[in-house]
């Protein structure tokens, strides 16, 4: 098929494709779609596959041009696509080409036609000029190693009955029933039957202070935000903490014996967490500056299927369908498209990240050893106190054995910029609120 073809670019990483086809071509297709039908179709008067040329056109002109004129841009686009020489002006799998106009099909001139899809977007990561990456200063000490130790023990704490008659105090864990009052009356919709808190914690009726004191099965009227509300205290718990020493070690894992052998695994995970969390805020603000410095356009496709792919999943995490998720989503007073939108800024980013990083990977040709790999076995079992041999059978299934490829790829690239760009000391932060920042 003589083929000649045009590509003009759009924004958004889109391009217009122009197309001709000689009239030669054109003539051909139309022919061997009549010769097609004429093989299948059976008209009173005459032996199925014996239908003459012109009884058909006079009876079926128009939609056979139709179909010839289909069967010609389908075929034109399959040609031009599957070339190797245009491959970056392949239209995106979730992209397809959209026809501009109404082409004609006439026997007697060349076919032309034009289309417009989106492409994958073109990116020079060239500019690495003034970029300054701030490396957040996390401590770990006696305090943080108390913390967890703390949390360990909410986790390992037994919950018992407070005995009748005593006052309900701060760590108590309540069960209350909330309603709101209007002239003495409930008010409708306001009912809340065994709401649990901790007292001291934050609850959602701001509480926590008029229920400390009360006894099982006292009620009690309080004023909050300017309104009134009878609260009604129907149980109370007390949550009784282990002892830090080395039964709780055991409790914890039979691989400690005692509770050194628990702090000193617990301060290594804690530096190995601090150590992945401050790396990943690292590589965030290289890739914002870059983002800013080297910009380039998503084609609106891209974004759409991210962003619907992003509702997929939080359906899946609801246990529920799409459909059903618009609608809880909408009952909470939020539409779908508010939510989407809200998402778009992330999406668009985490996208141009993704995509820079490819680029950069490609662009300096890093590939990854055999030897490289072991040794990233081995630094995941010492990060997971797990054996070199239990590591690699994680990663047996080849696509987590990909991902792991890919990874030690990224960090490989990672390392190599930070050699180009300025590392400087960030803010001091916690380490509990180290995992709190997004």
């Amino acid at each position: 098929m003589q083929v000649k073809k045009e590509f003009t670019p759009q924004e958004k990483s889109s391009v217009k494709l122009t197309v001709t086809i000689g009239k030669d071509d054109v003539v051909k297709s139309y022919k061997d779609a009549l010769a097609k039908i004429a093989k299948e179709i059976q008209l009173p008067g005459f032996r199925k596959g014996h239908v003459p040329a012109n009884v058909l056109e006079r009876k079926y002109g128009e939609a056979l041009k139709a179909d010839a004129l289909g069967e010609i841009i389908d075929s034109s686009l399959n040609e031009i696509f599957q070339d190797e020489a245009e491959k970056d002006k392949r239209p995106l799998p979730y992209a397809q080409p959209v026809l501009e106009g109404a082409p004609v099909l006439d026997l007697e001139k060349d076919l032309t036609y034009t289309v417009k899809y989106d492409v994958f977007p073109k990116v020079s990561v060239k500019n690495f000029g003034g970029i300054n990456v701030k490396e957040p200063q996390v401590t770990i000490g006696d305090k943080e190693l108390q913390n967890e130790l703390k949390a360990i023990q909410e986790r390992n704490a037994t919950i018992t009955d407070r005995a009748d008659g005593e006052a309900a105090q701060k760590g108590d864990i309540v069960t209350v029933d909330y309603v709101e009052l209007e002239n003495g009356a409930e008010v409708a919709g306001s009912k809340r039957d065994g709401y649990v808190f901790t007292i001291g914690d934050d609850d959602a009726y701001k509480i926590s202070d008029d229920v400390a004191g009360m006894k099982k099965g006292d009620s009690k009227e309080v004023k909050k935000d300017g309104k009134t509300a009878r609260v009604t205290l129907k149980a109370v718990k007390i949550k009784n903490l282990p002892a830090l020493d080395d039964d709780l070690a055991q409790d914890v894992s039979e691989k400690f014996k005692t509770l050194d052998d628990l702090k000193k695994d617990l301060e290594i995970n804690m530096k190995s967490a601090a150590d992945r969390r401050v790396r990943e805020m690292k590589n965030n603000d290289l890739l914002t500056q870059l983002i800013e410095k080297n910009p380039f356009d998503l084609p609106q496709s891209m974004l759409d299927t991210e962003i619907n792919a992003r509702w997929d999943m939080m359906a899946k995490q609801f246990q529920t369908t799409p459909e059903q998720l618009e609608k809880l989503i909408a009952a909470s007073g939020q539409s779908k498209e508010e939510m989407l939108k809200q998402w778009t800024g992330d999406s668009e980013k985490m996208l141009k990240s993704r995509i820079i990083v490819d680029e950069l990977i490609r662009e300096r040709n890093i590939s990854v050893t055999p030897e490289e790999i072991e040794a990233k076995y081995k630094e995941i079992a010492d990060q997971s106190n797990s054996t070199v041999d239990e590591v690699k059978k994680h990663y047996e299934d080849p696509r987590s054995k990909e991902y792991l490829i890919d990874d030690v790829k990224e960090q490989k690239l990672y390392d190599l910029l930070y050699k180009e760009v300025k590392v400087s000391k960030g803010d001091k932060v916690e380490f509990a609120d180290l995992f709190k920042q997004n």
